[in-house]
């Protein structure tokens, strides 16, 4: 930030340029904004911060994220649990649930394997997958991680892994494009991805 701004303004920005997808214009702007809101909006925007790191966990079943005990997939008993859909992130989760054809439940990785950005299997959530299909109950494992070189990595990784254990293992079809990102995905190509899935 520019010599001339106030210091806690300085440091205020490099905590939004921290953020994802968020350069250093765009924190100045962020932190200018913070300086117009009322000491009333304020408050409330930092109890918003500071109440989801604390009540908000990961769910011990598909690692997404709750502030109950289970999330609402997994305590869903309408679901299909015999059908496990893997995904990188939490947000995925909304894509897939925005076609409204989904039924089954989910597993989130949080993040993918990438030994350029020093991310290896272990920091994922592949062991709690492995817990899950070996206690049983899950007929399907489908992988839908993104279609870029680190979601395809992962997915051939995990698919090895779960072999062993004798259920299905599909990819979604690619009516995505190469290198697309799900989040970003309409609902039609990602339900038709999904419908055509292929075993792995």
């Amino acid at each position: 930030m520019a010599d001339h701004s106030a210091l806690p303004l300085a440091v205020l920005s490099e905590q939004f340029a921290k953020l994802p997808g968020i350069g250093m214009k765009s924190a100045q702007r962020l932190a200018y904004h913070v300086m117009e809101m009322s000491d009333a909006e304020v408050n409330a925007f930092a109890k918003a911060l500071l109440d989801a790191k604390k009540t908000v966990h990961t769910c011990p079943v598909c690692q997404n994220f709750t502030e109950q005990q289970l999330c609402r997939f997994c305590s869903d008993e309408k679901r299909d649990h015999r059908t496990v859909c893997v995904v990188e992130t939490p947000k995925d989760i909304a894509a897939f649930e925005r076609t409204k054809e989904y039924k089954g439940v989910y597993h989130v990785l949080h993040g993918l394997i990438s030994p350029i950005d020093g991310i290896k299997p272990d920091m994922l959530k592949i062991k709690e997958l492995l817990s899950r299909v070996n206690d049983g109950g899950v007929d399907e494992v489908i992988m839908a991680t993104n279609p870029t070189v680190e979601g395809e990595a992962t997915a051939m990784y995990v698919s090895k892994l779960l072999k062993p254990f004798g259920v299905k293992v599909t990819r979604l079809a690619f009516g995505l494009p190469i290198g697309g990102m799900l989040e970003y995905a309409d609902e039609v190509t990602l339900y038709k991805a999904l419908e055509n899935r292929n075993e792995i």
